[in-house]
């Protein structure tokens, strides 16, 4: 009986991961619909105000600043997530706060913030001078 030849199992290795690429750019965009930052339930926290300055750290999560009367730093979270591993951080670690969300793997999750902090600080974004001016509106619920 003769033996197949390798020509003939790359194509089933091609076809294999063909059927495997078109099955998941089936599924993703139909998934990827539902999954939307805008309709998620804020959850919120609250930090000290540590001084003059703040180095706010966004890992390029979409982060709206805003100067208000506040005497702490309040950030407002909004994540959704259908697919891959969740990675979700908040932390204030002296004038430096770091704030990420997102997911790894097949990952399908959309992520936005909100830091409303005290008039008069300087805030550098992903190492960047900001301007502040404005008020906060309110966000939702609190967490």
């Amino acid at each position: 009986m003769p033996r197949p030849s390798r020509p003939a199992r790359r194509r089933t290795r091609r076809s294999t991961a063909l059927v495997v690429a078109l099955a998941a750019a089936a599924v993703l965009p139909a998934t990827a619909c539902s999954v939307d930052a805008a309709k998620a339930t804020p959850v919120t926290k609250t930090f000290p105000s540590t001084g003059r300055t703040l180095k706010l750290t966004t890992h390029e999560v979409a982060t709206r600043l805003i100067a208000t009367d506040r005497h702490d730093i309040k950030v407002t979270r909004w994540f959704d997530a259908a697919a891959g591993t969740e990675h979700l951080t908040w932390v204030l670690k002296g004038d430096t706060l770091d704030i990420d969300a997102g997911c790894s793997g097949i990952a399908l999750c959309d992520a936005r913030f909100q830091v409303e902090v005290p008039r008069g600080i300087a805030v550098t974004k992903d190492g960047r001078p900001t301007s502040l001016t404005g008020t906060a509106a309110p966000t939702g619920k609190r967490g």
